[in-house]
This record gives C-alpha cells, sequence and structure tokens, in this order.
C-alpha cells in the first residue's frame, strides 16, 4: 500500500484549504492510499554543521513514498526532494506558478502565445521608484487599457485594469517594491476566459468563467461558471504549458484571442470544488490514480 503526506500551510486553516486537504485524503482512502495531512509546520528542516537533517517528524509521521505539496513553502520543498522524496507538483513547478513574472519567462522560448508582457525592473523593499520615463515605454508597447499584476497573487487579486498614464503611475506607487508584470488587456476575453484542469498530459475538466461586472472572470471576482468543452488547439496549448512548466497538475487559465487561445497563467495548486460543482467531475481521483502510478514506476 502506498503511503504519502498531503502538505498544506498552518497560516491559511481556512475552510477552502481544509476542504481541499480533505477532499483529496478521501480519495485517496477510495483508491487504497494511506494520506496523512501536514502541516507545512509540523515538519521542519534542521540546517548544522553536518548539513541539512532535512525534516524533524512528529511521531504519528511515517517516511512516505511520495508528498503531495498543496503549498507554496518552497524551503520545506527542496529540502524533501532533496531527501528523494517524489513531490507532485515539484517545488520547481510551484515556483515558476507562484510568480507570474517568473513563469512568463520560464514561458517565453516555447512559443506559446500569451499577452504581450512587461516585468516590472525590481525596486528595493523601503526605496521608490526614481525613474518614471520607462511607464512612457510601457503605454507605447502595451497601449491602453492595460493590466497590472503583481507578480504573487492568486483568485483574481492583485490584478489591476490600467485606463491611463496617471492610473498606470498610482499603480507602480502601490506595489511599491513587490514584483508586477504589465500586460496588453485581451479585450476579446474581457470578463470571460477557460479554466481547464490538467492532470499528466491531458485535460480532466474544463469550465468557462464568466462576469458581466469585472473584467476578470474568476468566482471570487464575481464570475459565474458553466461546463465547457475546449477544442483540440485549447487543450493541446493547456497541456503543454502545464508540461513546460513541469506541473503534474494545474489549473490553466486560458483567454479567447481574435486569433486562437491564449494563456493567462498555470496555477499549481488548482482548488477542485469549483470545477466539480460545475462540471461534475471529480479531479481528485485521477490526481491519486496518477501519482500511484508514477510512484510505482
Amino acid at each position: 500500500m502506498q503511503y504519502g503526506w498531503l502538505v498544506y500551510n498552518s497560516s491559511l486553516l481556512t475552510p477552502k484549504f481544509i476542504d481541499y486537504a480533505e477532499w483529496m485524503n478521501n480519495a485517496a482512502k477510495k483508491a487504497g492510499v494511506t494520506l496523512d495531512l501536514v502541516l507545512n509546520s509540523e515538519v521542519l528542516v534542521t540546517i548544522d554543521q553536518n548539513g541539512a537533517r532535512v525534516l524533524q517528524f512528529p511521531e504519528h509521521l511515517s517516511h512516505p513514498d511520495f508528498v503531495h505539496f498543496a503549498d507554496k513553502d518552497l524551503h520545506l520543498a527542496r529540502h524533501l526532494e532533496g531527501a528523494g522524496i517524489p513531490l507532485f507538483n515539484s517545488s520547481s513547478a510551484i515556483e515558476k506558478c507562484d510568480n507570474k513574472a517568473l513563469m512568463h519567462s520560464a514561458l517565453a522560448d516555447h512559443r506559446i502565445p500569451v499577452p504581450k508582457t512587461i516585468v516590472a525592473p525590481k525596486v528595493f523593499d523601503g526605496c521608490t521608484q526614481g525613474n518614471d520615463r520607462y511607464t512612457d515605454y510601457i503605454v507605447d508597447q502595451l497601449g491602453l487599457p492595460l493590466v497590472v499584476k503583481e507578480a504573487y497573487g492568486s483568485f483574481g487579486e492583485q490584478v489591476y485594469k490600467i485606463n491611463s498614464q496617471v492610473e498606470l503611475g498610482t499603480a507602480i506607487t502601490k506595489i511599491g517594491s513587490k514584483e508586477a508584470i504589465f500586460q496588453e488587456l485581451i479585450e476579446a476575453s474581457a470578463g470571460r476566459d477557460i479554466r481547464l484542469n490538467v492532470v499528466g498530459d491531458r485535460v480532466v475538466a474544463a469550465m468557462e468563467r464568466t462576469s458581466k461586472t469585472d473584467f476578470r472572470a474568476n468566482v471570487t471576482a464575481g464570475g459565474t461558471t458553466k461546463p465547457y468543452e475546449p477544442t483540440e488547439e485549447e487543450k493541446t496549448l493547456a497541456v503543454k504549458a502545464a508540461q513546460v512548466i513541469g506541473a503534474d497538475f494545474a489549473g490553466v487559465d486560458l483567454l479567447f484571442g481574435e486569433k486562437g487561445p491564449i494563456l493567462c497563467e498555470i496555477n499549481s495548486n488548482p482548488h477542485i470544488r469549483s470545477i466539480y460543482e460545475c462540471t461534475g467531475v471529480d479531479v481528485a481521483p485521477l490526481m491519486i490514480e496518477y501519482i500511484i502510478e508514477k510512484v510505482s514506476n
């Protein structure tokens, strides 16, 4: 019998995250897999003159055959991998998906259609941007309105529609030293996108999200959902994007471009309840099945 951990974050013990952990645990039990739910604060990386001892195991935990890493604690993830434990998803995939600037940089050499993107220049903590002339270039290249996204953000938050150069300057001041990207607005997809759940090399579920009041279609931002049958082009793009990032599981968001689908972003830890409630497809058993196959080979 396979034994694994699901690692989740002890600072996010909200119903949404607890629900995900318990849902995955139930799917594992049905597949005959023992899955312990482990808080990231229960397994501490320990480093001394002898190197990294990697983990301090609480008494009730055993050494896992695998870890489903439903967190973004990259230090812990890397040390688990260093101990030879397979992670789903890998620390590299999580890191790239968690930082939108890093994600787009990773996709840059793979001819994946994305909105034209400019990475914000670094600003050190406690400092302010001393050159506002680069905003002229941003507007010249991307046009108005445009979109500003903080590099770290989920559920459509930390994403801003900018209608003027004055608003752009205000947004840059507000973001301060946080990493960010600037993107062209895909007008044809304003308030509308597709979420495709990818497991391995296939799309297992898809839904269309629509908002009548916001350019963001995220459910958290007020969007509504309906089942969606993706085209072969959309499925191919979603799988390729996940594979380029190195993600075993991903929620891939696509925009409706005038000439075909455009990648919006890749989520390494997509919540699965909303797509289940929309489509009736339970992604959890498919994820567990994938893990078992990979660990058994």
